[in-house]
């Protein structure tokens, strides 16, 4: 019993903590869509995009810092043109709550890991 708890435990805290992390990536993951979404449409810039990424993802419950940046790519189009899109990138570092400090004890270095989410979409040309 001594020795099996503390695995258990660790395996307990280890899923709990996966699930948060899994939780942040689809808030971020969402973030980013959203901001494309953003950019994209007529009269708004990448400012606007990136700051509908960071407001989405503090909405979201995602706590700390949150970076989002939105650039403008040329996307293939048919016959060989380009279209004109908006890529929104957001990364957030997250920090292990219940399995980082135990890895620690070990002299283990799992403490945090960067969550990043990107998407892409063709920008709607204004009638």
């Amino acid at each position: 019993m001594v020795v099996v708890t503390p695995l258990l435990l660790l395996l307990l805290f280890g899923i709990i903590d996966f699930g948060f992390m899994f939780q942040r990536y689809v808030v971020l993951t969402n973030a980013a869509m959203e901001g494309a979404r953003v950019g994209v449409l007529p009269g708004y810039s990448a400012a606007d995009a990136q700051t509908r990424a960071t407001t989405y993802a503090a909405a979201g419950g995602v706590l700390g810092a949150v970076t989002a940046v939105a650039t403008t790519v040329n996307l293939p189009g048919a016959g060989g043109g380009t279209w004109p899109g908006v890529q929104v990138v957001v990364t957030h570092n997250y920090t292990y709550s219940y399995v980082g400090p135990f890895v620690g004890l070990f002299s283990g270095s799992l403490s945090t890991v960067t969550l990043r989410a990107s998407s892409t979409m063709r920008r709607q040309l204004g009638t």
